[in-house]
C-alpha cells in the first residue's frame, strides 16, 4: 500500500470513529477533538475575555442578561432530560455576562460560556429577543459547534497534508495545490459547514426560548430587526460564516408554530414579548 492510501485510509478511519451525538438532531457530529480536552480551554479563555472586558455586573440589564440565560439552560436542561440525556451537562458550567461595547454581536464558547455584547441590546429591544438571542447561543453549546468546527479544521489540515503527500516533491505543483485548496476547502466546506451550524443553532434555540416562556415569534422580529440594522452590510452568503438575513427570516417563519407546540408538551401555552 502506497503512502497516499495508506494516509487517506487512516484519515477515514479516524473521522469514523471520532464522532458524537447532537442530541437535537440524533446525527452524528465530528468529535476530534474530546470535550474534556476543550472545555478546559474554553473556561480559561472565557475567563481571559471578562478579564480584559468592562464586565457589566449591576443593574436592570445584567440582571436580564442572567434572568434569560439561566430560564433558556433550565428549558434546555428539561428537554434533555425528557429526551434521554439526563447528564449531558453535568460538566457545563453555565454563565451569562454582558459586556459594555458597541459591538451587536453575542457568542457562546463550549460549555455553556456565554457573552452579550451592549451594543446589541437595542436591536433586541426586549426580553423575548435577547430571549431569542440567547436560545440562538446556548444551542451552539450544546449542539457542541465548537467541538465540530475544532474538528473540522483538523480534517483540512489534514487532507491537505495528504494532498500535498500524493504530489511528492514537485514543489511548484504544491504551490498550486496549497493555494487551490485553500480557497476550495473553505468555500466548500468550511463556509457551508458554518451556516449549518448557524441554521441548526437558530432552529434549537428557537424551541428553547418557547419552552422558557418566551414568545417565537419574537426570533422573526428579531432578524428583521437584525436585517435592518446591517443596512446591506457583509459579504455574499456563499462566502460568509452566515446565511443570509432572508433565508434566517424565513426560516424562523416556518419553525414558529413547531416551536409553540414543542413548549405545549412542557404545559408552556403563554409567551412573554
Amino acid at each position: 500500500m502506497s503512502k497516499f492510501k495508506f494516509y487517506t485510509s487512516f484519515l477515514l478511519m479516524f473521522i469514523i470513529v471520532s464522532c458524537g451525538t447532537n442530541p437535537f438532531t440524533g446525527k452524528s457530529t465530528l468529535a476530534l477533538v474530546p470535550n474534556s480536552q476543550i472545555l478546559p480551554m474554553s473556561f480559561q479563555q472565557y475567563n481571559k475575555v471578562l478579564e480584559e472586558s468592562d464586565v457589566v455586573k449591576e443593574g436592570e440589564e445584567a440582571q436580564m442578561i442572567q434572568r434569560v440565560g439561566f430560564k433558556i439552560a433550565n428549558a434546555a436542561e428539561r428537554w434533555l432530560n425528557e429526551n434521554g440525556y439526563p447528564n449531558y451537562t453535568d460538566n457545563y458550567k453555565w454563565e451569562f455576562s454582558l459586556i459594555k461595547d458597541d459591538q451587536k454581536n453575542a457568542w457562546a464558547m463550549p460549555g455553556g460560556k456565554v457573552a452579550f455584547y451592549t451594543g446589541i441590546l437595542p436591536v433586541a429591544k426586549n426580553e423575548a429577543g435577547v430571549a431569542a438571542i440567547m436560545g440562538h447561543e446556548v444551542a451552539h453549546a450544546l449542539a457542541n459547534h465548537g467541538q465540530q468546527r475544532m474538528s473540522a479544521g483538523q480534517i483540512q489540515q489534514a487532507a491537505g497534508a495528504v494532498g500535498m503527500l500524493a504530489l511528492g516533491d514537485d514543489q511548484e505543483s504544491q504551490q498550486l495545490f496549497a493555494t487551490a485548496y485553500g480557497i476550495g476547502s473553505q468555500v466548500g466546506f468550511m463556509l457551508p459547514f458554518s451556516r449549518k451550524h448557524e441554521t441548526e443553532a437558530d432552529r434549537i434555540g428557537i424551541k428553547l426560548m418557547a419552552i422558557a416562556g418566551y414568545n417565537p415569534e419574537e426570533a422573526v422580529d428579531l432578524w428583521q430587526r437584525m436585517k435592518d440594522a446591517s443596512e446591506g452590510a457583509g459579504p455574499p452568503e456563499f462566502l460568509s460564516t452566515h446565511p443570509s438575513y432572508n433565508e434566517r427570516i424565513e426560516n424562523l417563519q416556518d419553525w414558529v408554530d413547531d416551536a409553540k407546540r414543542t413548549a405545549a408538551k412542557y404545559g408552556v401555552t403563554s409567551f412573554q414579548n
